[in-house]
């Protein structure tokens, strides 16, 4: 008889050993069948325009009331590595204190957002939304302004007061310029106000027209294209 008195625990070690070598081989095939499984696991956006609008103002309610969802952020995190399905895209202003995964209580992955100073249409704009939508099917575009542009008060102040600005200012300026002549002939009293909305309006009809994809996408009720302003003081998205 052996009288080492390991030999004692050899019997517990190797039932230690068998059962840890089971969960990791059982979690290895789980994890394996799970990764194969990673796109079924990001919530599907193939709904139409007007649900998705649906979902972003439902969620802007509840941001508004302050009572959004609770979310898990690591939860999907794996999938999402994967895949994602967005269910619209956003072009939005850069402005900090708008930001739309908030403002629409939307979780990682459910929004596909371009931003730049004044949400206007540009080129690398439109092609990125034009990926939003043909790639990853985002089923509505959301042009996103919202008061207090600090970008449409710079137009304003360069068309009323001859400002002038460096550097690349002025192109941003210029790109805006259009949407404030509209608001100032329309004899509106708050300039800001209409020329916000104008802004947001001129890149709608822009996006809805945009050949050779988005006005396809249009016209075939594949895509929805609308426009709405945030409120800075309330968080509330105005659709206009």
């Amino acid at each position: 008889m052996c009288d080492c008195s390991s030999c004692a625990y050899a019997p517990q070690f190797n039932r230690r050993r068998l059962l840890f070598g089971a969960a990791a081989a059982a979690a290895a095939a789980g994890a394996s069948g799970w990764l194969g499984d990673a796109r079924a696991a990001v919530p599907s956006n193939d709904i139409g325009p007007d649900e998705a609008l649906k979902r972003l103002m439902a969620g802007n309610a509840r941001y508004a009331a302050n009572k959004p969802n609770m979310r898990d952020y690591s939860a999907g995190r794996a999938a999402r590595a994967v895949t994602q399905k967005p269910i619209a895209a956003i072009l939005g202003c850069s402005d900090s204190r708008v930001a739309p995964e908030l403002a629409f209580d939307q979780g990682p992955g459910d929004l596909f957002i371009v931003r730049v100073a004044g949400n206007f249409v540009n080129e690398d704009g439109l092609a990125s939304l034009e990926y939003g939508t043909l790639v990853l099917r985002a089923p509505l575009i959301l042009v996103l302004g919202h008061d207090n542009c600090g970008a449409v008060d710079a137009t304003v102040k360069a068309l009323k007061d001859k400002t002038e600005y460096p550097g690349h200012l002025p192109a941003l300026v210029n790109a805006i310029k259009p949407a404030v002549e509209l608001a100032s002939k329309s004899g509106a009293k708050d300039l800001m106000a209409a020329a916000v909305q104008a802004n947001v309006r001129l890149a709608v009809e822009r996006l809805k027209a945009a050949q050779p994809l988005l006005q396809e996408m249009v016209q075939q009720k594949k895509l929805g294209v609308v426009g709405g302003v945030y409120s800075l003081a309330t968080g509330k998205v105005a659709l206009v």
